[in-house]
């Protein structure tokens, strides 16, 4: 479930859609290559992204779904020597994303130790997802992958709420809240729901977020300096990527301390004022 760009054809450079804004420096309508998209596939200016103005392409996970669909659903072709199937490539990566990501949080359920009936039904519901990923594109573009995520995000809610129940107390439900440019510093947040949270800019400074549940939490700005994100449930490492912090910032050990931390200025984000889209928003769709 780990991107390998040297294996896919660019398909996130060139399938979706971005607007000018703090994340992009540029629009781009779908299906065009971007402008930095070099004929080898690769980001002519990826040492330099932030600098240039396009933050939002660090941040960016497709959890491997590229290279399935470079490898595996179009193993003869790409969107440049196939043009003629372009259109439908694109839509195929957008819907094995999806798949991907849901293959990632299911697999993470499953190491928060849920009761063996739990643990039965993530894994079954695992390997009917990995079974969808080697489909056809028609397959792959018949499929319902709405009804699919209703169906994996009550199991990874129920997975989250035993891991949770074992910190002994409840923590606040904030799910899908709006605490954007909130004043969060030292907060106990200790086992809290902040699923699909925005926390665009919010200043989560010295906060206790041990177990909290931060699927699809916007943390674009956040700042992260001395917070105890250890444990914390089905946190990925571009929501880390999107946010700002320091080597104070305590993690899990699957998880690293992006290169750019402590290099950019930690200015405070006033609310209404983050400067971002959220048409644009890093987020799983899971609440």
């Amino acid at each position: 479930m780990r991107a390998d760009c040297a294996r896919c054809a660019g398909l996130c450079c060139v399938a979706p859609a971005f607007a000018r804004s703090a994340d992009f420096a540029v629009d781009k309508p779908a299906g065009q290559p971007c402008r930095n998209l070099a004929t080898d596939f690769r980001c002519g200016i990826h040492p330099q992204l932030r600098q240039k103005g396009f933050p939002g392409c660090t941040v960016f996970d497709c959890f491997g779904a590229g290279q399935q669909v470079t490898q595996v659903t179009y193993p003869t072709g790409n969107w440049r020597t196939a043009p003629q199937r372009a259109g439908e490539m694109f839509e195929v990566f957008a819907v094995m994303r999806h798949l991907h990501e849901l293959l990632w949080y299911l697999a993470e359920a499953l190491t928060l130790a849920p009761d063996a009936p739990l643990a039965a039904e993530l894994a079954a519901a695992r390997e009917h997802t990995a079974a969808r990923t080697a489909g056809t594109p028609a397959d792959l573009l018949a499929l319902d992958v709405g009804e699919l995520r209703q169906r994996v995000n009550g199991l990874l809610l129920r997975a989250s709420e035993q891991a949770r129940a074992r910190h002994g107390r409840p923590g606040p439900d904030r799910r899908g809240a709006d605490l954007i440019g909130a004043d969060l510093r030292g907060a106990d947040l200790r086992a809290a729901s902040l699923r699909g949270a925005y926390l665009i800019g919010a200043d989560l400074r010295q906060a206790d977020l041990r177990g909290a549940d931060l699927i699809g939490a916007d943390l674009r700005g956040a700042d992260l300096r001395g917070t105890d994100l250890r444990d914390a449930i089905f946190l990925v490492q571009a929501q880390l990527d999107a946010a700002r912090g320091d080597r104070t910032t305590r993690l899990s050990p699957a998880l690293a301390h992006p290169a750019h931390w402590g290099a950019l200025p930690l200015a405070p984000v006033r609310r209404g004022h983050t400067g971002r889209d959220r048409r644009t928003r890093p987020t799983s769709g899971h609440r």
